[in-house]
């Protein structure tokens, strides 16, 4: 896996019919910022690309941005390292539970009080560990029917969020 190859996370895109954003003017969008090799996974806002360390400074802002003036959607945007998503990978505390695992990638690392505070109890029989900048859920009622949505930890935490289920997360870090 090369050391430059990155991952953007983009929240919202193409899901239930709403912020609809071909994936061929996204890829543009991150080719016009420089970035090389881009593809896309799924229609809901994975891209995968090689960038050095420099040039992806700003870039999730860049993107952000590019998105707003064309489209009118305002959409985090998360990026991850090889290295980091693999990371993810290896972390995982619910082995055996991959079916109903997902991951929410965090843009920023929540202070430990923020953590202390969360309710483990918020959506039982859910379970839920933070790591660093990503939680792992364990939902065995699926994510309709949790109520650990996005909005809940953001602002719990103090930052945003995107979800991905784990078959989602593993299949990205191959294609890196």
């Amino acid at each position: 896996m090369p050391d430059d190859s990155r991952l953007a996370l983009l929240r919202g895109i193409n899901v239930g019919g709403k912020n609809q954003l071909p994936m061929r003017d996204l890829a543009g969008m991150f080719e016009a910022a420089g970035c090389k090799n881009v593809r896309t996974f799924i229609q809901s806002g994975n891209v995968i690309f090689t960038a050095s360390a420099s040039a992806s400074k700003g870039l999730a802002g860049v993107i952000a941005s590019k998105i707003d003036k064309g489209f009118g959607y305002k959409v985090p945007v998360i990026l991850r390292t090889a290295q980091q998503l693999r990371e993810v990978v290896a972390k995982n505390p619910f082995p055996g539970a991959e079916d109903i695992l997902h991951v929410m990638f965090l843009a920023d690392r929540p202070s430990p009080e923020r953590i202390a505070a969360l309710d483990p109890n918020r959506s039982a029989p859910d379970a839920f560990i933070v790591r660093g900048q990503e939680i792992y859920l364990q939902l065995p009622n699926r994510v309709a029917a949790s109520k650990l949505t996005n909005a809940w930890f953001d602002s719990r935490l103090g930052t945003v969020s995107t979800l991905r289920n784990w078959r989602t997360v593993t299949k990205l870090l191959a294609m890196m």
